[in-house]
Formats: structure tokens, sequence, C-alpha cells
């Protein structure tokens, strides 16, 4: 009976430690950008979803950018073709891209389905839709790599009405040029530029690593939290490297547009966006304004690493 309470009273204590992080952050916007092996694992898919259907009922406003390069590349690979990247980007040619927005689809309408299960109204759209994402031809270095779409403008209206009539939104990133060519688009770069333009209190990207390293072969220099420019101190001093460089400065644009905070974090952590979002500790790395002066027992030293 005794072991029986005290379980009861930590969860208590839980919900307690949360709720200054729902007042904070209640009616405000979150992108959520999820991908990676997070998306392939069924019962981690779930968990993710179980997050972010939980942080629209206690009042958050968020938003789903999702990607699925490991199922366009199984589909590619049906089809008899060979999945080719440069510098991290797919190539994309016309019958590639044609197999990216059917497979980009089915993942939206799979994740909707998810969300509608748990009781919350949820709308897949894709950056085509509403004029959403605008793209030109993006290049790698100078190197045609067919359909990939650099985003020049985001008409945020549609995810604004979706949000007003309390539903879900989650974006496929696809966007179509001024001749309404469809591209595939990065799905990090999509949900930065969809961060900025609905001015989101927070941006969570949930990927493979734990966060962010000074050294990445040293465990003990993990960065709990830093500003902007710390960050781009580590870029500069060329600390950052691989698909982490693209991702960071992904995550200083945001913050320099108006985006609060940014959190990296790892999707394979079952709820590791609650634990980040609602816990003094966290889990991942989170990178903040300049400016951003934390509440009252805001979690976290400043640029603070595990050993300091």
């Amino acid at each position: 009976m005794e072991k029986d309470m005290e379980k009861v009273l930590q969860k208590a204590e839980v919900l307690i430690e949360a709720l200054p992080y729902i007042q904070r952050f209640n009616r405000k916007i979150i992108v959520v950008k999820y991908g990676g092996s997070a998306m392939s694992n069924e019962e981690l898919q779930k968990n993710v979803i179980k997050d972010v259907t939980l942080l629209k009922l206690v009042g958050f406003k968020p938003i789903i950018v999702h990607g699925g390069g490991k199922e366009i590349s199984r589909w590619v690979g049906k089809v008899g073709k060979e999945a080719k990247f440069v510098n991290g980007l797919r190539v994309t040619d016309e019958e590639t891209m044609e197999i990216a927005e059917m497979v980009l689809n089915k993942v939206n309408k799979s994740l909707v389905s998810m969300v509608q299960e748990l009781g919350v109204k949820a709308v897949g759209i894709s950056g085509k839709d509403g004029g959403l994402l605008k793209v030109e031809k993006k290049y790698s270095d100078g190197q045609d790599i067919g359909y990939v779409g650099e985003i020049t403008e985001v008409n945020p209206k549609v995810l604004y009405d979706l949000l007003e009539k309390d539903f879900l939104p989650i974006v496929a990133p696809i966007g179509m040029d001024e001749n309404f060519a469809t591209y595939n688009i990065n799905a990090d770069d999509a949900a930065c530029a969809i961060a900025k333009a609905v001015n989101a209190e927070k941006l969570a990207f949930l990927t493979d690593i734990e966060g962010l390293y000074k050294d990445i072969n040293d465990k003990s220099t993990f960065i709990s939290r830093l500003t902007a420019s710390e960050a781009e101190e580590l870029i500069s001093g060329g600390f950052i490297g691989g698909g982490m460089l693209p991702k960071l400065n992904n995550c200083t644009s945001a913050i320099k547009n108006g985006v609060r905070r940014v959190h990296i974090l790892d999707g394979r952590v079952p709820h590791c966006l609650l634990l980040e979002i609602f816990t003094k500790q966290g889990i991942g790395t989170a990178i903040i304004a300049d400016d951003d002066n934390l509440a009252t027992g805001e979690k976290r030293d400043r640029f603070c690493t595990e050993n300091d």
C-alpha cells in the first residue's frame, strides 16, 4: 500500500513539474520535425504521435512536418532504381519525384489516422496546398540534382486557418515553383521555414542522435543548452560537421527569425518530446535566443555540458 502511494505521489509530482511549462506555452505554436529511425519503428511512431497529441490537448498549437526518406528509398528500390545522394540531398529525377510524392502522401495520411485515433482532429497537407511552400530549383555545389526545391516563400495562411479551427496540421515537404512544377524539399528546411513563417515559440527536431556534442567522439562534451551566437561559434570553430552542420545552421536561422527555442532530440527515446518540454532537466539540446531570459525555475545553466 505504501509503495502504491509512493507511485501515485511521483505521478503527481510529474504533473506539478509540468504545470509552469503548460501555463507558459499555452496557445503557443510548436513545430515538430519528425523523421529518421523514430518514423520507421511503429512503436516509436505511436509514442511521437501520442506526445504531439498530448501537447495539443494541454493547449499547445502543434504543427508536424514529416520526412520519409527511408521509405522513399525503399520504394525507389522496388522499381529497380538506385537511390543516389549528393552532399546528403537525394538526386530526384521525374520518376523519383513521382515516387517521393506518392510515399510522402501515404506517410502523411498514416500520421493523420494515428492522430485522429487518439481523438484529435488532424488535416494532412503538402507544401503545394494553398501555396504553402513556393520553391525554386536547388543546386548542390552547382550540380543539377533534379527536382529538389529551395524554399523561396512560405504562405502560412492555410496553417493559421487550420489552427484556428482546432485542427492539427501535418505537412509533407513538397512544394511548387512558379511554373507549378513539383519539387521534393528537405524536411529540415521545410520545418525551419514554416517555424519562421508562423512565429513558432518552439521548433523541435526529432533526430537519430542524443543532441549536440562539442566533440562527437567524446560523450562528456554533450551540450545541454546554448545560445544562437554560441552555436555559430561552434560552427565557425569547425566543431560541427556532417549532417549536423545544415541542421544547426537551420536552428540558428530559426532563432534569428523569431523562433524562441529550438530543440534537438533523440527521436529513438520514447516520449522524448514530453521529457524535453515538461521537465526541468530535459534530455536533448536546447538552442535559445541570445536575449532569452529564462523564467524562474527554467531548466539548465548557460552553455553547460555534462561534465561542467
